[in-house]
């Protein structure tokens, strides 16, 4: 894997190198690069999205970026108007991986570079860069069960069913397995929303009193957790994945039931995703995976971590 990343940083950075030394006596028309997203009410990409903006202006080319709104209709329609719009590159962050299938199709029938981002999709996918989200979920669990001893009722806040979330909650179940003593009582949707997942935090304690810790698939819904477990004055140990500035926050105050954030790196996904489009564009045989590293943060790494 170190690698193909290596291969693939100097694949972008050729690119780059030709693409600025060339730009005046070859290049007509910039290159156009669209962006769909499952949402952009999330930090990580939000900050995906700024990552890409950089990028796109250090090399002059274009960019489209839409919020689906976790509505697959949605975005099926605003990857079509960005094929009506000639791109040439698609990073797709799908907010349904099955659903978008038949937009991931016509945009390749077009001649488009198709990677997509955090998410997989069905399809004529030239590539996927995302996080290890198993690993995510097995350590973020483990740093939980620590937290409790080794014992107690767990509850999972749940997310929608896309390949990451689904993988999160995974190794959530097998970190947890491996403690005779924890027991899984509830596993509810938060839809990785605050609001949602305050609400649905707030029925797990009322349903659970015995509850003695609680994992997020997201540290948005985790946010939405927090509130819940602090207005409740229980010691419900929490965990989450992202590593989300206001989670990393969280975690510092004194007595924090928020222990652990297994923490993902947004902008080496983007930067990851929009390197392998263009060495594919180029004609470059790429690899069908790019898995990106997690990091677990507890109270005492997020006093250095940002990112």
């Amino acid at each position: 894997m170190k690698k193909f990343l290596i291969a693939a940083s100097i694949s972008a950075g050729l690119f780059l190198g030709i693409h600025d030394a060339s730009a005046q006596s070859t290049v007509k028309t910039p290159l156009r690069i669209g962006m769909s997203f499952q949402e952009l009410n999330n930090p990580a990409f939000v900050l995906m999205k700024q990552s890409l903006d950089e990028m796109a202006a250090s090399i002059g080319a274009t960019v489209v970026v839409t919020d689906a709104r976790h509505d697959v209709s949605k975005q099926i329609a605003d990857i079509e108007d960005m094929v009506q719009k000639k791109i040439d590159i698609l990073l797709l962050n799908p907010t349904d991986s099955s659903g978008v299938q038949s937009a991931v199709k016509a945009a390749k029938a077009a001649g488009v570079v198709v990677v997509t981002v955090d998410a997989n999709a069905l399809g004529p996918v030239d590539s996927h860069v995302g996080s290890k989200n198993t690993e995510a979920g097995r350590i973020s669990c483990e740093a939980l069960a620590r937290s409790i001893g080794g014992q107690g009722d767990v509850a999972i806040l749940d997310g929608i069913a896309v390949l990451p979330i689904l993988e999160r909650v995974k190794g959530c179940r097998e970190a947890l397995a491996r403690y005779p003593g924890i027991k899984i009582v509830s596993v509810q949707n938060g839809r990785q929303e605050r609001a949602t997942a305050l609400t649905v935090t707030e029925n797990i304690l009322q349903a659970q009193r015995q509850l003695k810790g609680l994992f997020s698939v997201n540290d948005t819904g985790a946010m939405g957790a927090l509130a819940a477990i602090e207005a409740s004055g229980r010691d419900v140990k929490l965990s989450s994945v992202d590593g989300a500035p206001e989670a990393i926050k969280a975690m510092q105050k004194p007595g924090s039931v928020l222990v652990a954030t297994a923490a993902q790196f947004p902008r080496d996904m983007v930067r990851l995703g929009l390197g392998i489009a263009l060495a594919r564009k180029w004609g470059a045989n790429v690899p069908p995976n790019i898995p990106v590293e997690v990091k677990l943060i507890d109270a005492e790494g997020a006093k250095t971590f940002s990112w």
